[in-house]
């Protein structure tokens, strides 16, 4: 048995996401985005924001909003400190 500290993986920090959909929907839908933030744009797409632990976690993000039956527009990491458009 060694003396040498081992070493351990760092845990990864989550990513920010922005989701963009096309179409409005109410704050109520905010506990089943997992927390992520609702804005509602002017040109009547919605934004969602928030961190994303994981891939796995991503896709089922995109999973819900795929059986909402609205049309996905982008999804995109947001820099940190970026979290503003």
């Amino acid at each position: 048995m060694s003396n040498e500290p081992r070493i351990r993986p760092t845990p990864r920090q989550p990513v920010v996401y922005q989701i963009r959909i096309k179409g409005h929907l109410g704050r109520e839908w905010t506990d089943w985005f997992e927390g992520l933030t609702i804005t509602l744009e002017e040109d009547g797409d919605t934004l969602l924001t928030g961190p994303v632990v994981d891939q796995a976690a991503l896709h089922g993000l995109l999973k819900r909003v795929r059986d909402l039956g609205m049309p996905l527009v982008s999804v995109s990491p947001v820099e940190p400190g970026q979290a503003d458009h």
